[in-house]
């Protein structure tokens, strides 16, 4: 990592008229670190993006991206970048090869060295075999690999990911996640947006959770869980209304009530559900598991990361 961050942001404010969708947030990003902003739909997260890929600029705030003013400097900010938007916007009527192509003419590159780029590219993205194939006829998930891989035709310093897996089956999912590994691997900074816990406890080194346009906690998955939440989670599948409350919140250091379950936070979720069946719950549908980033989400703020 060097001195100088690849996002320094301090005070960094968005406003929309009277809305203001970033509240004064501060955020530093090293070089080589796969970082996220982790909340749910309208917290904030794709408007920070924005502003970092130098294509909406700050109503208030300093902010460097790469070391440069992304208001006065954009064009030279975003030669830099790979951007993979939440909505892919591949050219339907071209073919893999020709999308990746006719964007890296867009940035000056070489016929020769561009041909080359662009094998490597679809190798990467394990679409080799359909390179011919138009856009339109790929599944979700080879389009949005087709879309990273568009995003790393200029080499870029960062790439800036908003909502990666959105629409996702679970398998198309991991092998999207593999693609980011590996990238980072290589040492490649990535910037990602995401309303999805497992997304960001499996890709993000660190992490900021957003809500209402503000910064409510930072640091590493592990950190933040063990900060907010408990290592484990027993999960009552009944309304608060049909169990004896009392009797529940005796054997958890916390418990979360939602519409439709309970949630008890423990040190010992087989201990818990020992105690459970102990005071006659065992009838109660429950499932133990570990907490999680949406645990830490619900102790924030009350919410769960997809309200």
């Amino acid at each position: 990592m060097t001195s100088e961050p690849v996002i320094d942001a301090r005070a960094l404010t968005k406003r929309f008229g009277d809305f203001t969708a970033v509240d004064a947030i501060d955020v530093r990003v090293e070089r080589g670190e796969a970082f996220g902003f982790l909340g749910p739909n309208g917290a904030g997260k794709s408007s920070t993006m924005r502003m970092v890929g130098a294509v909406s600029p700050p109503t208030e705030g300093f902010l460097r991206v790469l070391g440069r003013d992304p208001v006065s400097e954009g064009t030279e900010v975003r030669a830099r970048l790979g951007v993979v938007p939440q909505e892919d916007n591949l050219d339907r009527e071209l073919t893999a090869w020709e999308n990746l192509y006719i964007y890296g003419r867009y940035f000056g590159l070489a016929r020769s060295v561009l041909r080359e780029r662009v094998a490597d590219l679809l190798a990467f993205a394990e679409l080799t075999e359909r390179a011919n194939a138009k856009t339109e006829t790929l599944s979700g998930g080879m389009r949005r690999r087709l879309t990273i891989a568009r995003a790393l035709v200029n080499r870029p310093d960062m790439i800036l990911l908003d909502e990666p897996t959105t629409g996702l089956d679970p398998q198309a999912r991991h092998v999207l996640w593999d693609r980011l590994r590996r990238l980072k691997r290589e040492g490649a900074t990535l910037i990602l947006t995401t309303h999805y816990m497992d997304e960001a406890e499996q890709l993000c080194d660190r992490l900021v959770v957003m809500d209402r346009a503000r910064i409510v906690a930072e640091g590493t998955p592990a950190d933040l869980i063990a900060r907010y939440a408990s290592k484990e989670v027993v999960e009552l599948h009944a309304p608060a209304d049909e169990l004896d409350l009392a009797a529940v919140e005796a054997v958890a250091l916390r418990t979360e009530v939602l519409p439709d379950r309970v949630l008890l936070y423990t040190a010992d979720a087989d201990s818990t559900v020992g105690e459970l069946a102990d005071r006659g719950l065992a009838r109660v549908p429950l499932l133990p598991r570990r907490a999680g980033l949406e645990d830490v989400f619900l102790r924030l703020t009350g919410r769960t990361l997809v309200d």
